[in-house]
């Protein structure tokens, strides 16, 4: 009878999943719950993407995946005879799944179906009325209020409060001349306007590749919502600038990475923005991707804490002696060798690198810094594994709002009591497993996409609001061009523009439709003015002095109701 059993769940695509007391659960598509982003047309992102929870039928929910391919979606354009959408089902193996798609065209509308052997799932199918815009199609939303209301952004962010408080004022005139004079030598700095939604940038410095990565959140964000008119400098170097302990002549820049001894402006690290844009395209890495490869459950995972990475802090030198010291509690070994002299009697080999995604296999995961702060930190998060993080000067743009011991264990930043805390997590193991569960909830709330682009917006509108001279698009800056030119299925913008304002859709067709029954009225009314002049012409040898037009009759009574242009 298992036999048979088990034979209909491999054929089905599902497992058995078993409540609290016992008892096998069975889906119920009806109960089964659907939210998120994804399902929401003006919510334009690289990778949309939504939720679903697995329901029984007493109401429970599922704590365990229920099968990989227990749900099936599909995502079409009904209006089309083609639909260019790629669809990815991650299973996160607590009952719950992502559901995310690309959009490599715009459609009128979108239907997305979810089934369950057949049966629709909770309240499909979802028909988001369009039209429903691609990542790179170029239609911002010119009311930021709206498009930060549909993005369901917070109204503050604790962090920008926290790193524009020693700016009260900033005054672009004047820091256009001084950071370029103070740090446009030594340092890799970009300096951008945004001006009527274009952007301009002037680069100072040798090194300044790192620019794409600015460059593509900038373009992402204008295609998206009318940006406010702005000036600013970025840091593309590892290390905070901004280091002047009085709060008096202070510059403002923007970088990747903060520090507790230094004042610049933190934006989400170029490593997990373009995990974002690039999702479900040239990055496998990302913050959807990691949740569905969390490793085995918790009690099946590798006792053992796991590192890899470079020689980048001598941390982490110590880190690998350690692990050579204690190899039963301790996998840590350096996968390439550039600010240190490599002694292998010391660190032992280098080893291949391994899937990020193998981490997982491991209950215990070590942060320790690189450069700056390790920019691994939100995907270390999201999986299903406890961090045990080192004590740091250097913060990325989220790391205030973690709590030790809720979010994370924390380890002197010397590492002197890391096996002292890793025998606590094997002795607390209930303990260790809701850190990683906290964590892991944290990073899914905070740091996905959606997070990410509110975080820019609120961070550039922000700083925009202190501005107290008007930004300038400054000698020897250029256009970024957008890429969007270049796209394979270009779309069209229905927010159709009217002098400097933009016009929903909606009220385009309702203006359209207007004006046509106008029209027909205007055409009832003078047809038998038209009817008498053609038959009095047509028995006349006598001519107008003037061409006659019948169209400038109709509207020369129509464009004043709507404050048009009388052009014929």
């Amino acid at each position: 009878m298992f036999s048979i059993l088990l034979l209909c769940y491999l054929f089905l695509g599902t497992t058995p999943a078993f409540a609290a007391n016992g008892e096998e659960q069975q889906l119920n598509p009806e109960n089964c719950l659907i939210w998120g982003p994804g399902l929401k047309a003006n919510v334009v992102l690289p990778a949309r993407y939504f939720y679903i929870q697995a329901v029984d039928s007493s109401g429970q929910k599922f704590t365990s995946s229920p099968g990989e391919k227990v749900f099936h979606v599909k995502i079409s354009a009904p209006d089309e005879q083609f639909t260019r959408v790629g669809v990815q089902v991650l299973d996160r193996k607590d009952g719950s799944f992502i559901v995310r798609y690309r959009m490599y065209a715009s459609y009128k509308n979108l239907k997305i179906e979810v089934k369950f052997q057949g049966q629709h799932v909770a309240k499909s199918p979802y028909i988001l009325k369009g039209p429903v815009y691609h990542e790179n199609c170029n239609c911002p939303i010119e009311d930021s209020a709206i498009w930060l209301e549909e993005m369901n952004c917070p109204q503050s962010i604790p962090q920008i409060q926290r790193d524009l408080a020693p700016f009260p004022t900033v005054d672009p005139d004047k820091i256009a001349v001084e950071i370029p004079q103070r740090f446009g030598q030594r340092q890799s700095l970009c300096h951008y306007t945004l001006k009527d939604n274009k952007i301009y940038i002037k680069t100072h410095g040798e090194h300044v590749g790192f620019r794409i990565f600015m460059d593509a959140i900038l373009l992402s964000l204008t295609r998206k919502v009318k940006m406010p008119d702005v000036e600013f400098f970025v840091n593309l170097g590892d290390w905070p600038l901004e280091k002047r302990k009085s709060n008096a002549n202070l510059h403002p820049i923007f970088s990747w990475c903060g520090s507790t001894d230094s004042k610049d402006i933190v934006m989400p690290t170029y490593d997990l923005t373009d995990s974002v844009l690039e999702t479900m395209g040239r990055v496998s890495l990302d913050m959807m991707s990691v949740q569905a490869n969390t490793g085995p459950p918790w009690e099946n995972k590798n006792t053992t804490a796991l590192w890899r990475g470079r020689d980048s802090r001598k941390e982490r030198l110590e880190l690998v002696k350690l692990s050579r010291k204690h190899p039963e509690l301790i996998d840590a070994a350096f996968t390439n060798f550039f600010f240190f002299k490599h002694d292998e009697s010391l660190y032992g080999p280098i080893v291949k690198h391994i899937s990020f995604f193998d981490f997982f296999k491991h209950k215990y995961q070590i942060n320790v810094d690189g450069t700056v702060a390790a920019y691994r930190l939100p995907y270390l998060l999201v999986g299903n594994s406890v961090v045990l993080k080192q004590d740091s000067i250097y913060y990325e743009h989220f790391y205030q709002e973690l709590q030790p011991w809720k979010h994370y264990i924390p380890v002197e930043s010397n590492l002197s009591d890391l096996l002292e805390k890793l025998q606590w997590a094997k002795d607390h193991d209930e303990e260790a497993k809701a850190i990683a569960k906290a964590g892991q909830e944290f990073a899914r709330n905070n740091l996905m996409g959606d997070n990410i682009f509110c975080y820019y917006f609120k961070l550039f509108q922000e700083y925009a609001s202190l501005q107290v001279t008007e930004p300038k698009v400054r000698d020897g800056m250029e256009k970024v061009e957008s890429q969007s030119e270049d796209d394979l299925f270009p779309c069209n913008c229905h927010r159709k523009m009217v002098g400097s304002a933009i016009v929903p859709f909606h009220q385009t067709v309702l203006l359209l439709t207007l004006l046509f029954v106008l029209l027909l009225v205007m055409l009832f009314i003078y047809s038998p003015m038209v009817i008498s002049l053609t038959h009095s012409l047509t028995h006349s040898k006598s001519s107008l002095p003037c061409p006659f037009n019948y169209t400038s009759i109709i509207l020369s009574h129509i464009c004043p109701l709507f404050e048009l242009p009388f052009l014929i």
